[in-house]
């Protein structure tokens, strides 16, 4: 039993067709066969695990302040749909476990980013698998990623056996290759729009699969599979699907 990654992983869902990180969004990328969606997963102010990816309200939905400043019920309250289109409006912010109950219900696997608001780094990581480890038993389906070393600290600690991706930003840190070794990690998730094929030959050669993420342009999607990346994170799933390379 080991880690079994598509080739295509919906963003947030299918975020080009619904509103990201709601079970709208799940729903619209399940039904384009997408067989794997990446989901952020934040914490509120009672400690329920949330997928959300922004630190507060006003981008996505019609709250404002930080996240981490509100309850669950409060979050629930608000409209994270009517932005993205009025056949949206009243699409709510689901929990972890809302977002579980229909990734398991289409057989789907999970690309969960722990996403943690400033200070909750452990905290985030800690509630959340506590609580994936009770709902879902599926290692092959299943990859905890982060930006925050400390938040794949907790993973390695509580969660040894699940796959770990270690997120890059755009500047790619001198002493990755320790970091990676340190925390065991499954999975190398890079921005696939600024790295160079200098970059991919070398982390290749760490002989773990390489994610890149935000795959929206064919031709890119195309460039990244000749270098050798094995995964593409995209917002049009369906798009990237058809002008890639189908590899069995």
């Amino acid at each position: 039993m080991g880690l079994k990654l598509p080739q295509i992983i919906g963003h947030r869902g299918a975020c080009a067709y619904a509103p990201e990180n709601t079970l709208e969004s799940i729903q619209v990328a399940a039904d384009m066969d997408t067989r794997w969606v990446h989901l952020d997963v934040k914490l509120t102010k009672d400690d329920i695990p949330i997928i959300f990816h922004d630190e507060t309200l006003e981008r996505l939905t019609n709250g404002s302040g930080p996240i981490a400043e509100k309850t669950l019920k409060e979050i629930k309250e608000l409209d994270a749909g009517y932005h993205f289109g009025d056949s949206f409006f009243g699409v709510t912010i689901p929990t972890l476990e809302e977002a579980v109950d229909v990734l398991l219900e289409y057989k789907m696997g999970l690309n969960l980013e722990i996403k943690p608001c400033p200070t909750r780094e452990r905290d985030t990581a800690e509630i959340a698998l506590d609580l994936l480890s009770q709902i879902w038993d599926n290692h092959d389906k299943l990859l905890i990623s982060s930006f925050k070393a400390s938040s794949l600290e907790v993973a390695l600690e509580i969660a040894e056996d699940w796959a770990r991706g270690l997120l890059f930003e755009s500047e790619i840190d001198e002493n990755w290759v320790e970091i990676a070794e340190t925390l065991h990690v499954s999975t190398l998730n890079v921005n696939g729009n600024t790295i160079t094929q200098e970059q991919v030959d070398h982390m290749l050669d760490l002989e773990k699969p390489l994610i890149a993420y935000t795959i929206n342009d064919p031709l890119r999607a195309q460039q990244l599979q000749r270098w050798g990346v094995d995964t593409l994170i995209t917002d049009t799933p369906d798009v990237i699907a058809e002008n890639i390379l189908t590899i069995h």
